[in-house]
């Protein structure tokens, strides 16, 4: 392995380049949670007083947010010489997937809801850290809940039912079957893989489960503005009904304080012939440092976020969100899985996991 070479200058203006960047995603949760993207997108090109109608905000801090926007290379100005109430403002449509629509592949919005959620608990956070306890995940508030359903919802809304199930033929087969499978999404948050699976397989009985009432209320709401006849349980993973031919849990084991008695649950509810597929984050299969971005990004959530809140039940496993394959293979064999296979499905972020 290569040794790291250490730079103070480097260090510096990484840091100085994350504090810009920081800033800059402070000013996309503004932009999302106002609406101010979309009125743009929707509604430009605009003045600053234009905008600040279009938006129903005040219209100082409409210009500011604009310039502060188009400065950072979000948005485009169209007349950057002119007096600032004169300049025009608009949304590059190469940015519309990126800051606006939430089913676009290239969605990343979402980010600064999540970041934002993290910077009210990190007190908490601090307090876990000196006690060894753990942070509730409601301490993170409703923009956490709300940039992680949206972080993942176009993989789960798309890839889930267009391309990951489809990779595996028997359980792709099952769930559009007779008689009708039983399907279990574990950790289903706000619902998007629940009702992408009863969308694609209505065949098929689908619940969702989450601990978390805020995830499940919005759950609940979405099913029924969709008309779909889904059930969602605010209950944990060892509370899954048997008789269960499919159990998904999707970027969520690493979250579970006990993954291995959650594990063992799922071995339980299983029907005859039924499997648990396990979508979870794609980090190396080893330790290394300096790591890549993947790895970087998934111990960052990590060390705020996913260790303190599996921490939150005593005793946890506390296995945190790198979780490699080998913690996994570890887990199903002490549940009392014969079979633990890596599936070959490609995807940068999540490594796929088949329990039978």
């Amino acid at each position: 392995m290569t040794t790291p070479s250490f730079s103070e200058e480097r260090l510096t203006d990484r840091l100085f380049q994350a504090m810009i960047q920081t800033l800059e995603l402070f000013g996309v949760y503004l932009g999302k949670r106002l609406g101010l993207y979309a009125t743009l997108q929707a509604r430009g090109p605009l003045t600053p007083s234009g905008f600040a109608s279009a938006a129903g905000i005040a219209e100082r801090y409409a210009r500011e947010w604009l310039e502060q926007q188009a400065v950072a290379g979000l948005i485009a100005v169209d007349d950057a010489a002119k007096p600032a109430a004169e300049r025009r403002y608009r949304m590059p449509a190469e940015h519309v997937g990126v800051l606006v629509d939430p089913d676009h592949a290239a969605h990343l919005a979402p980010f600064a809801e999540m970041a934002a959620g993290i910077g009210g608990a990190l007190e908490h956070v601090i307090e876990a850290y000196r006690s060894g306890a753990g942070v509730p995940y409601e301490a993170y508030g409703a923009a956490f809940v709300s940039g992680q359903g949206g972080i993942n919802r176009p993989a789960f809304q798309q890839d889930l039912t267009g391309s990951w199930l489809p990779a595996v033929p028997d359980l792709h087969a099952r769930l559009g079957a007779d008689p009708p499978a039983r399907v279990a999404d574990v950790g289903c948050g706000v619902g998007w893989s629940t009702l992408a699976l009863a969308r694609a397989y209505p065949k098929a009985n689908v619940v969702g489960y989450d601990l978390d009432a805020a995830s499940i209320a919005a759950a609940r709401a979405r099913a029924a503005a969709e008309g779909l006849a889904v059930r969602f349980e605010q209950k944990g993973a060892e509370a899954v009904e048997a008789g269960q031919d499919l159990i998904v849990v999707l970027e969520a084991l690493h979250d579970m304080a006990r993954p291995t008695r959650a594990l063992a649950a799922f071995r339980a509810a299983l029907a005859p012939g039924g499997s648990v597929l396990i979508a979870d984050e794609r980090v190396g299969e080893r330790f290394t440092a300096p790591g890549d971005d993947v790895e970087r990004m998934m111990y960052g959530w990590s060390v705020v976020h996913c260790l303190p809140v599996s921490m939150i039940e005593q005793p946890s496993e506390a296995i945190g969100t790198a979780i490699r394959p080998e913690i996994v293979q570890r887990c199903a064999r002490d549940a009392g899985f014969a079979r633990c296979e890596v599936l070959s499905i490609d995807n940068p972020l999540f490594r796929f996991y088949r329990l039978r």
